[in-house]
């Protein structure tokens, strides 16, 4: 649980009463509406903001791609930034100058890679996150809205990457709007309303509940 203060009356918990568990080799989505405690909640996972109460237990390396640009300096180039977010994430100097060619093509910025990030398109710093985080092979993967920027083809491209993780007994946590993209991706889902859990379960019956959450009343 996370609380936080509105007044000094009313309290304001971002997140309560959330309990839930992911396997390995699983991919796990994320859904609820804006300002449901989606981002809030895989900040607490990966030990961003601390809970106020209870806990969270991860076992592993934990790659975060929850803010676009995120671990980036936005006056550093591309592959300062390779290195930059590499060291962040527990990369040696010697390890990412043997990972940099293939990070740099899979995010396909060859011809960008010595341009400083803050000329960059948000699909284009979308794309370098994902390939370094990816590269780094984490236990745990948290995404956070990453494919609501660039383009679908490179959109697929990271959906096979998922897949290929998850085979090799990874984990990730995918955090987004694209109810077809959870549905398509995600064996089970979590659904999030007014920071609490309304739905956790196979990802049919939680966008389910979701789309039921979303719908207009009808007038009595």
């Amino acid at each position: 649980m996370v609380k936080g203060r509105k007044s000094e009356r009313d309290e304001f918990w971002p997140l309560r009463a959330i309990s839930f568990t992911v396997h390995s080799g699983e991919i796990f989505g994320v859904i609820g509406a804006n300002g449901a405690g989606k981002s809030t909640l895989l900040k607490v996972i990966a030990g961003i903001i601390p809970p106020s109460a209870g806990s969270v237990v991860v076992r592993g390396r934990i790659a975060p791609l929850i803010e676009l640009g995120a671990g980036f300096d936005p006056y550093l180039t591309g592959r300062e930034n390779i290195f930059l977010y590499g060291s962040l994430l527990g990369f040696s100097q010697k390890e990412l100058e043997r990972r940099f060619t293939g990070i740099v093509e899979f995010a396909e910025l060859e011809e960008f890679i010595d341009v400083p990030l803050m000329n960059y398109s948000s699909g284009m710093s979308a794309r370098l996150g994902f390939a370094i985080a990816t590269d780094a092979e984490p236990d745990l993967l948290l995404i956070d809205e990453l494919f609501s920027v660039g383009d679908a083809a490179f959109k697929k491209k990271c959906e096979a990457r998922m897949e290929t993780f998850k085979a090799k007994g990874a984990t990730i946590l995918l955090v987004s709007h694209d109810l077809k993209l959870i549905q398509d991706t995600c064996h089970r889902a979590l659904c999030l309303h007014h920071g609490q859990a309304i739905a956790v379960g196979p990802t049919d019956k939680v966008v389910a509940e979701y789309n039921k959450r979303s719908a207009p009343s009808s007038p009595g």
